[in-house]
């Protein structure tokens, strides 16, 4: 029962089942309803559903797919149920039979999370226990730092940048020797390794690479090849080398998949994304079938030609060009400002102007840009203006450092066997307890099978590490029990600040950071402080109790109605979403694209823009970049740009991107934006306000 919605493409896709089969989808040509349907498909054509197995990159989008095949199974069944009835109302018997077929579900997840899952089963053979912790980005860099004994958060940072991309290319450190890698960097790539070992801990990267590990004995590597009849990989352009191997392992000889991606929306070549995979699949796979879904069904006729003309630009493994019957629509702009400042009030003050002749909602706009930095000027005209916005692609208020430290606390009074928590807890802040103590604890705790924590009390321990690491290690314990007693009675309001205290957390941070970032720091844990203590004012309970629910503190920070705020995102973030009119601001060379390390670049890390050839694949990554910025809107798009940005207190010239002609734009834009002053805009504003107080009696747009 195929959805009758497909285009011949979309079908030819769903239904091609006899060979390895890459679907090129061009971006909003429905390549998640492809997935969905295809699924179906293959229950329809007899393959067991729990033997059918997608993955995709973001929890996010495995949600939506699941439950998009949701909604296709129950329609489904509805249907068939209608049909097996007879004119009197009598059941068949048919739909029974097969709506149970749905009983059972495909295996909708992340790469990493198949790892895991890998991982928990199989990770006893290199020597994990089914319970070993995983340690996020932030708990890998600080144990980088304390290997390297260097407070200089950057260079960590670069460091750990290193030693993901050798994970990503799936390179142990006995691998990366061969390669002859600087001596000082595997060296600790070495330690990192083995102190991952002794805390019986593994990180994102190693999620993917042990779990392929894993997969090279012939025995382990049937049996989940037995548990997976047809594999389907979607976002397949974001693969990196460590995925790809780990996908081939997965599949039985012979064995017929579907990869659904797009070459032209490869943006992620800084984290380990990889085109080659590309020409890895077509090379592994000589019967590879190659299936293009090239028709549109987001954007308009101009938008479009926008797109291709500028992807144009840049070397083609599958060529395509889309395109849509949907209309013409609204002309493409470009709009040239004096600085950031009058483009941030200027672009601020046209959508107010756009929204009220069209009478829509917040939730239709997107603000697009390359870097986090730039939001900030946008973030403050829209508060003056009163505009409801939600900020995507930047750093969660959850996920500071500081917050961090102070959950870490959290986390080990509920739950005493969370080493990540243990980790970072005893060593923040410092109190004598270094890496050579946590590793000798840590192999303790491996052989006595039991978590850090309960193996800091269990006998023998003295004489391998000695009385006074034992004694500071059993005095932390014991604060922490004090705490977790308390915990089960009192709430947050009371123990909180107790609790920084006794951590001694604001001298900690005033050693780290000088007064003023110290300060600011500090502000940030008591924010965090007054917010828990204001949910004990409106629902008291103990803190245990409110640990709790504690994870789920950073959907916070999405509250805000989707449809009535508008969203000010960078580019990466927006991936895989659209909306009605999309605005793309900074549009200059060197910042889109942005061509070379920039101390404040978030989105692409300097030791992976220091590497790329000569800047010139970095521009073709940039292109790709601006072409998925492009592709994000249905309706109206605009680009502006500003003639001169301040860069470290100096006011420098700008020179628009050559990315506005390459779609076909004049980047000198319209002759109003041309002459706009910051005064010429604020008269602007002052008509506009006053056609808004006429139009108040008939309420909000």
């Amino acid at each position: 029962m195929q959805d009758p919605g497909l285009n011949a493409a979309q079908r030819e896709a769903v239904r091609y089942l006899d060979a390895p089969c890459l679907v090129i989808a061009g971006a909003g040509s429905g390549k998640t309803k492809v997935i969905t349907e295809k699924m179906l498909y293959l229950m329809d054509a007899g393959h067991s559903p729990e033997r059918i197995t997608a993955i995709t990159f973001t929890n996010k989008a495995a949600q939506e797919m699941a439950q998009r095949l949701s909604d296709r199974t129950a329609r489904r069944r509805v249907q068939r149920q209608d049909k097996a009835h007879g004119p009197d109302g009598a059941a068949s018997g048919v739909a029974v039979q097969q709506g149970s077929k749905f009983r059972r579900k495909p295996l909708i997840c992340t790469f990493h999370a198949l790892g895991l899952q890998l991982l928990r089963q199989e990770g006893a053979a290199i020597g994990l226990k089914p319970q070993f912790s995983i340690l996020d980005q932030d708990d890998a860099l600080r144990l980088i730092q304390e290997m390297t004994a260097n407070p200089d958060r950057k260079q960590a940072r670069s460091l750990a940048w290193q030693i993901s991309q050798w994970k990503m290319l799936g390179w142990s450190p006995e691998a990366v020797a061969r390669e002859g890698a600087d001596p000082q960097v595997l060296a600790l790539y070495q330690r990192y390794q083995a102190a991952l070992g002794a805390y019986q801990a593994v990180d994102f990267d190693d999620l993917i690479r042990l779990a392929s590990l894993v997969l090279d004995d012939p025995h382990r590597r049937s049996y989940w090849q037995s548990r997976i009849g047809y594999l389907l990989v979607d976002e397949y352009q974001d693969t990196n080398r460590s995925q790809y191997d780990l996908m081939r392992k997965l599949l039985a000889p012979g064995q017929a998949f579907t990869v659904v991606g797009d070459d032209d929306q490869s943006i992620y070549g800084w984290r380990g994304a990889s085109l080659d995979n590309f020409r890895l699949l077509a090379g592994d796979y000589p019967s590879l079938s190659v299936i293009k879904l090239e028709q549109n069904y987001r954007s308009s006729q101009r938008i479009l030609r926008a797109a291709n003309g500028l992807i144009a630009a840049n070397p083609k493994l599958y060529p395509k060009a889309l395109w849509t019957d949907k209309s013409e629509g609204e002309p493409l702009q470009c709009i040239m400002h004096q600085d950031e400042f009058a483009e941030a009030e200027s672009i601020v003050q046209r959508l107010i102007a756009h929204r009220f002749e069209r009478k829509t909602l917040w939730g239709a706009y997107a603000m697009l840009y390359r870097s986090n930095h730039q939001a900030r000027l946008f973030e403050q005209m829209l508060r003056k203006e009163g505009i409801p916005y939600r900020l995507s692609g930047g750093q969660s208020f959850f996920d500071r450092s500081e917050i961090r430290d102070l959950m870490a606390w959290l986390r080990l009074l509920v739950n005493e066997d969370d080493d990540p928590a243990f980790i970072r807890a005893v060593s923040t802040p410092k109190r004598g307890i270094g890496e050579q103590s946590l590793s000798v604890l840590g192999h303790w705790a491996s052989e006595r099978r039991c978590s850090m924590f309960a193996a800091i009390f269990l006998p023998g321990l003295a004489e391998r590490l000695g009385a006074r690491p034992l004694a500071l290690l059993q005095a932390f314990a014991q604060t922490i029990h004090r705490f977790a007693w308390r915990a089960r009675k009192e709430t947050a309001e009371r123990l909180l600040p107790e609790l920084l205290q006794v951590m001694d957390y604001q001298a900690h941070l005033q050693q780290l950071h000088e007064e003023r970032a110290a300060q600011t720091r500090w502000q940030y844990v008591l924010d965090f402080q007054g917010w828990v203590s204001e949910r004990d004012h409106e629902e008291a309970m103990p803190l245990a109790e409110r640990i709790q629910s504690l994870a789920l503190l950073s959907q916070l920070e999405r509250r805000e109605d989707q449809e009535g705020s508008l969203a000010l995102s960078t580019i990466h973030a927006a991936k895989g979403l659209e909306f009605d009119h999309v605005v793309i601001v900074g549009c200059e060379e060197g910042l889109l694209p942005h061509l070379g390390p920039e101390e404040e670049q978030d989105e692409v890390s300097s030791e992976a823009a220091s590497q790329q050839d000569a800047g010139l694949r970095q521009v073709v990554e940039e292109r790709r970049l601006m072409y998925v910025a492009v592709t994000r809107a249905r309706k109206s798009l605009t680009l502006s740009w500003a003639q001169a940005r301040k860069k470290q207190r100096q006011s420098l010239k700008q020179t628009p991107s050559r990315f506005i002609e390459e779609m076909g734009l004049n980047p000198l834009g319209d002759a109003l934006a041309k002459t706009a002053s910051k005064h010429q805009a604020l008269d602007q504003v002052a008509q506009l306000r006053k056609l808004l107080l006429k139009d108040k009696a008939s309420g909000p747009p």
